[in-house]
C-alpha cells in the first residue's frame, strides 16, 4: 500500500455507553487499532478516533430503572470504555464523548447547515403518547406490533422479526414501557431529513466506496429501494437540542457519527492542528462499524455530510456477527464474554484475545469464540510455532554465541521468505483481511522453525561452527522479521521478542522494511525468555466452567419465570379458524439486505407458497430444501423486506433459536393439523 499524500483519520464505531464491554465489541475495535498500526508501519501517520455514544432513549430508560441521572451513567460506562481499550492496548488519540460541549456544537451546526440547503423540514405526524404517565413515547418507550412483518417490536426497530428501522409513529398497538398502559396516538410537529433527495448521489457514491463488500453491497440493496426521509428529533429532555426547540432534541444516530468530527476537533486543539483538514478537505476517511449499523453509515451518514458539505467517508469496514461456543451471541442468555470479569480479571494477556479475533476468520464472516479453540490456537500457534521459534533461536545463540549476534552471511532464500510474507501482510491490510495478515506472519514463524529443524545448529555446533553461525544468524533475522509483522497484532508480546534480540527503540516505531534490514554481526542479544505460556487444561476447563455456570443461573431464572405466566386461553372456534398444514420446502434463499430472513417456496398440497422465515441465522437455504415443515396457510400476507409472504412458518422457540417442526412418519404436502 503506498502512502497515499492525503491525510488519514480511522474510526470505530462508537460503544453504547449503556452497559459493559463484551468481546463482541472488540471484533471492532481491534482489527480497527490493527489496520492504524498497521498504517503506521508503512510510514503513514493516521490519527484514530473514538468515543462513547452517550444519547438515545436506552440510556434514559436503563438511568431511570437504576435510579440514577443519565450523566452518572455514561460517565460511569465511559470511563469503563476508555479503561478497557486502554488494557487491550487499543490506543486511540482521542476518546471522546457526544455529551461533550464540542459535539452539541458540532451538531447543531451541521443541522442548521442542513436546513439552510432545504434538507430539513417540520412535520405533524402521529406519536404515541402515554395517557397515563401523560408523555409522548420516543424510541425505547414504547412497544407493540410491526407494521410490516406482525412481529412483536421495540418503537425505532423490528427488532424480533424482520429487523426493519420504524419511524414514529409506525408502530401498531402501541403500549408504554413505563406503565404498561395502552398508548394512543396524538399529532405533534417534528423534524425530517430529507434522505429521498440523496438517492442517485448514495448510489454514486456507495459504487466507489472503498472498505468491505458485505457494507458496501448491503446499503445499495436499502438504496435501489425506495429511501424514506428520517424523523431527526425525539420527544426527550436528554440529548442535543434541535435548533430553536427547547423541548426536542435531535435523534441519537444524527449527533452519533458527528462525534466523530468534534472529537477530531478536541484532538486537533490538544495537537495544534486543523481539524478541517480531515472534514474539510481531501482525505483518507475509514469507518470500522459492526455488521448491525451498515444503514446509518453508508446511507444517513454521507448523506448528512454531503447535504452539510463536509468531507465524504473513504471506506467502511464492517465486520461479520459473533458467536459463544457455536451459539447466537446474547447477554440475555449467558451466551457472553465480558472483557474484564471474563478475561482480563482472570490473568490473560490482552494479546492473546487479540490474536484470537485477527486469525480465527476473515473479518467479514461469523466469528465462534470458544474457550476450548482459544487454548488450542494459544497453544499450538503462539507457544509451539511462533514462540518456540524465537526461543531456541535466542537461547540457542546466546549459549553458544557468548550472547551475540553470530557472523555469516545472510541466506538469500531466507531474505525472499521475509519479502513475501511482507508483501502478503502489506495487501492483507490494503483488502481488510486481518486473519490473511496473522496466518502470513505466522507462515513466517513455521518456516523458521522448518529452517531451524533442517539444518540442525546443534550438530552444526560441534561440526561447522562458521555454518552454525550463519544459521543461527538466519534464525534471528527471521525471528527480528516476526517481531515486526506482528506488532500490529500483539503489540506488548513483540517488544518482549523486539528487547531478546538486543535491538534499539522499539517494535512499534520499526517500519515493515525493516524486516529486510539486516541484523548486524557482534549485536550483543537480551535475556532468552518465553514470550507466551501454555494455557493448562485446568485453566481452560475453569473458564469453561464460569460460562456454563451463568447460562445454567439464567436458564433457571427463566424456568422460574415460565411457571409464574399466566396462560392465555382461546376458544375452540378460535383454533378451528387456523389453517395449520404440513408443508415441503421445494426452494429456499436468503432475502438481500437482511441477515435473519429467508424466501422459501413451499409445496402446500393445492399449491406453491412462498413464505419468508426469519430463520438465516440458524439455517442454511440449503439444508431446508426437501424438508417437510409446518405451516400456517391462512395468514394474512405481508411483505417484509419487498418479499411477499404467503403464511407463516412455525417452529419451537428455544434459547431464541428456532426448531422446525416435523410430522411422526411421511405424510404428503397439504396435510392438515388439527
Amino acid at each position: 500500500m503506498a502512502s497515499s499524500k492525503l491525510p488519514i483519520i480511522v474510526t470505530c464505531g462508537l460503544p453504547y455507553a449503556n452497559g459493559p464491554c463484551h468481546i463482541g465489541h472488540l471484533r471492532t475495535y481491534v482489527p480497527a487499532d490493527i489496520y492504524v498500526r498497521g498504517l503506521k508501519k508503512m510510514g503513514e501517520e493516521p490519527i484514530f478516533i473514538c468515543g462513547s455514544d452517550s444519547h438515545g432513549t436506552p440510556i434514559v430508560v436503563n438511568a431511570e430503572e437504576r435510579g440514577t441521572t443519565p450523566t452518572e451513567l455514561v460517565t460511569r460506562y465511559h470511563d469503563h470504555f476508555d479503561d478497557v481499550f486502554k488494557r487491550m492496548e487499543v490506543e486511540f488519540d482521542y476518546f471522546g464523548n457526544t455529551d461533550d460541549p464540542s459535539n452539541h456544537r458540532r451538531t447543531r451546526s451541521i443541522v442548521s447547515a442542513l436546513m439552510e440547503e432545504g434538507y430539513v423540514y417540520p412535520q405533524e405526524i402521529p406519536l404515541a403518547y402515554c395517557p397515563s404517565c401523560d408523555r409522548f413515547l420516543p424510541d425505547r418507550y414504547v412497544e407493540g406490533i410491526c407494521p410490516y412483518c406482525s412481529s412483536p417490536a421495540r418503537g425505532d426497530e423490528c427488532d424480533q422479526g424482520c429487523g426493519r428501522h420504524l419511524e414514529p409513529g409506525e408502530i401498531k398497538e402501541p403500549l408504554c414501557k413505563v406503565c404498561g398502559g395502552e398508548a394512543e396516538y396524538r399529532t405533534q410537529r417534528h423534524y425530517f431529513f430529507r434522505l429521498s433527495a440523496f438517492s442517485d448521489f448514495l448510489i454514486e457514491h456507495l459504487e466507489g466506496l472503498g472498505g468491505t463488500a458485505n457494507a458496501r453491497n448491503y446499503a445499495l440493496e436499502w438504496v435501489k429501494q425506495e429511501l424514506k426521509d428520517w424523523c431527526i428529533t425525539r420527544n426527550l429532555e436528554w440529548g442535543v437540542k434541535f435548533p430553536g426547540q427547547e423541548d426536542l432534541v435531535v435523534y441519537v444516530w444524527v449527533d452519533a457519527p458527528i462525534g466523530y468530527i468534534s472529537f477530531t476537533e478536541e484532538w486537533a486543539k490538544w495537537k495544534g492542528e486543523s481539524w478541517e483538514r480531515y472534514w474539510r478537505q481531501p482525505s483518507r476517511i475509514v469507518h470500522f462499524i459492526g455488521g448491525d449499523i451498515v444503514y446509518h453509515h453508508c446511507i444517513f451518514w454521507p448523506a448528512m455530510l454531503k447535504g452539510a458539505g463536509y468531507t465524504l467517508p473513504s471506506a467502511v469496514v464492517a465486520s461479520g456477527m459473533l458467536k459463544i461456543e457455536n451459539k447466537t451471541f446474547s447477554k440475555s442468555r449467558g451466551y457472553v464474554v465480558w472483557v474484564i470479569d471474563d478475561y482480563l480479571e482472570r490473568g490473560l494477556h490482552p494479546d492473546l484475545l487479540r490474536y484470537y479475533l485477527a486469525s480465527y476468520t476473515s473479518h467479514t464472516k461469523e466469528l465462534n469464540f470458544s474457550w476450548t479453540i482459544f487454548a488450542e490456537k494459544v497453544n499450538g500457534e503462539l507457544v509451539g510455532a511462533m514462540g518456540n521459534f524465537v526461543n531456541r533461536a535466542v537461547t540457542f545463540t546466546s549459549k553458544n554465541f557468548d550472547r551475540s549476534v553470530p557472523e555469516g552471511d545472510l541466506d538469500p532464500e531466507v531474505m525472499a521468505k521475509i519479502g513475501e510474507v511482507l508483501a502478503e501482510v502489506k495487501a492483507a491490510l490494503a483488502e481488510y483481511e486481518f486473519k490473511k495478515l496473522a496466518d502470513g506472519a505466522m507462515s513466517l514463524a513455521d518456516y523458521g522453525n522448518t529452517y531451524f529443524q533442517a539444518s540442525e545448529p546443534w550438530k552444526l555446533a560441534k561440526s561447522d561452527r562458521e555454518r552454525c553461525g550463519a544459521v543461527l544468524r538466519n534464525c534471528l533475522q527471521i525471528a527480528k522479521a516476526l517481531a515486526i509483522v506482528f506488532q500490529p497484532v500483539m503489540p506488548a508480546k513483540m517488544e518482549s521478542a523486539w528487547r531478546q534480540l538486543g535491538l534499539e527503540g522499539t517494535a512499534a516505531e520499526a517500519l515493515f522494511d525493516d524486516a529486510l534490514v539486516p541484523l548486524e554481526a557482534g549485536r550483543e542479544l537480551g535475556v532468552p525468555e518465553h514470550i507466551f505460556e501454555k494455557m493448562d487444561e485446568a485453566v481452560v476447563s475453569g473458564l469453561d466452567e464460569v460460562f456454563r455456570e451463568r447460562i445454567a443461573a439464567i436458564e433457571a431464572k427463566k424456568d422460574e419465570k415460565k411457571g409464574e405466566e399466566k396462560m392465555n386461553f382461546i376458544k375452540f372456534e378460535d383454533f378451528k379458524s387456523l389453517d395449520i398444514r404440513i408443508g415441503e420446502v421445494k426452494a429456499a434463499e436468503r432475502i438481500k439486505g437482511s441477515d435473519k430472513l429467508l424466501r422459501l417456496i413451499v409445496d402446500a398440497g393445492s399449491e406453491e407458497r412462498q413464505i419468508v422465515a426469519g430463520i438465516a441465522m440458524t439455517h442454511s437455504p440449503e439444508e431446508l430444501v426437501g424438508r417437510k415443515i409446518v405451516v400456517l396457510a391462512n395468514l394474512e400476507p405481508a411483505k417484509l423486506f419487498g418479499v411477499e409472504s404467503q403464511g407463516m412458518l412455525l417452529a419451537a422457540d428455544v434459547g431464541d433459536s428456532a426448531v422446525l417442526l416435523a410430522p411422526e412418519k411421511p405424510v404428503p404436502p397439504g396435510t392438515k393439523i388439527r
